[in-house]
């Protein structure tokens, strides 16, 4: 089974969307660019030097939503990475296509090893929904993927035991709304993994839907990946957070050079 992100990889799934507590693989990628096979390993090998290649005080892992953010493939947006988060030492590590146990493998394969990072900013979860709804229905898929994600954390916080991590709700889609109750149900239940100090929960969604919870206009660019004003909107949310755990950004940056 293969699924593909918004920025045309092509990752391995599980069959019938199971949860995998450490995959031992994560398989080939394909680029849209060039239409050509090359190995997920050549992903993690560049986000294994990143971890060398200066300081992480903020520690982003996502999906291409979070990767968009900071790639040197989508100059669109990054001087306004750069405006955010410069000062904070902040280090991308999204990639696209990324499912919650594509995380969980490059977590436990060396992404954070070597580092101390003082926040995480970590969102998970939306290749899992995926496009269409999940044969075993809603509630169960939202159960099933929200427990994924709690693996994740624990995950994550094992490696990181100092830092407060910022837990994501999962971002709106319009590229078929018959998926929202089961984004809607995950939210619910990783908003209970929250205790406030150390993992902290932020949901967008309200920045990003209007009064009868459809997408604002403009704040998506292809009812999946934020375009810049939704990336304005997450930046206004976590600012606040970000300042309160690090202090004003700094004049000076020495984090990795964005991939």
């Amino acid at each position: 089974h293969v699924g593909i992100d918004g920025d045309g990889l092509f990752t391995p799934t599980t069959p019938g969307h199971g949860f995998v507590r450490a995959s031992s693989s994560l398989g080939l990628a394909v680029t849209s660019d060039t239409n050509t096979v090359v190995p997920d390993a050549l992903a993690h090998q560049q986000l294994l030097q990143k971890t060398k290649a200066g300081r992480i005080d903020v520690y982003l892992l996502g999906d291409s939503i979070t990767r968009r953010w900071g790639a040197t493939d989508y100059p669109q947006f990054m001087s306004h990475w750069y405006s955010t988060f410069r000062g904070w030492n902040a280090a991308n590590f999204g990639w696209g296509g990324d499912r919650v146990e594509n995380m969980l493998w490059r977590v436990e394969n060396g992404e954070m090893e070597g580092i101390e990072p003082r926040v995480v900013v970590l969102m998970a979860g939306t290749n899992d929904v995926g496009r269409t709804l999940p044969a075993d229905g809603a509630g169960p898929a939202a159960r099933r993927i929200g427990d994924g994600i709690a693996v994740l954390l624990e995950a994550v916080r094992a490696r990181a035991p100092k830092a407060t991590v910022i837990l994501m709700g999962i971002l709106p889609r319009s590229d078929n709304p018959a998926v929202m109750p089961v984004i809607q149900g995950i939210n619910r239940r990783i908003a209970r993994l929250a205790d406030g100090e150390r993992v902290r929960y932020l949901d967008i969604t309200p920045q990003l839907v209007d009064e009868g919870g459809r997408i604002r206009d403009g704040m998506m660019a292809d009812g999946l990946h934020p375009a810049l004003p939704g990336y304005r909107a997450w930046a206004e949310a976590l600012t606040p957070l970000l300042t309160e755990l690090l202090g004003p950004r700094k004049s000076e940056d020495f984090a990795p050079p964005p991939t």
